[in-house]
């Protein structure tokens, strides 16, 4: 009972960390900000702001994404177009980490905290 409990924590916190490397990635890359921490924290707030929206009928997924881009817009200096320029980063380089990890490691994980990865 305790064994897949551990392992809800720990598919939580490898999907979370992923999700803070995409971010990161991209942050960098866009907006000359390079620190991971900040990253994981804002992939964790975009994850509860993409949870708190994106179960809306018709409408959800479209606010779900424009709440995410604006928590990114918060975390991040440059703006709105900034942040969905950090947004797509973070996307493309999500799909490449999960790519490269779930065939090494033959796992099939997640990156909390980006949209629809």
């Amino acid at each position: 009972m305790v064994v897949p409990f551990i392992g809800s924590i720990v598919a939580f916190l490898v999907a979370l960390l992923v999700g803070g490397l995409a971010i990161y990635s991209s942050a960098s890359l866009v907006a000359d900000v390079r620190d991971y921490r900040h990253a994981v924290v804002t992939a964790l707030l975009g994850a509860i702001g993409w949870a708190l929206f994106s179960w809306i009928p018709l409408i959800g997924t479209l606010l779900a994404l424009v709440v995410w881009v604006g928590v990114v817009n918060w975390r991040y200096p440059g703006g709105w177009k900034t942040a969905a320029l950090i947004g797509v980063g973070a996307w493309l380089s999500a799909l490449v980490i999960l790519a490269i990890v779930n065939s090494v490691f033959r796992l099939g994980i997640g990156a909390f905290g980006v949209p629809g990865v």
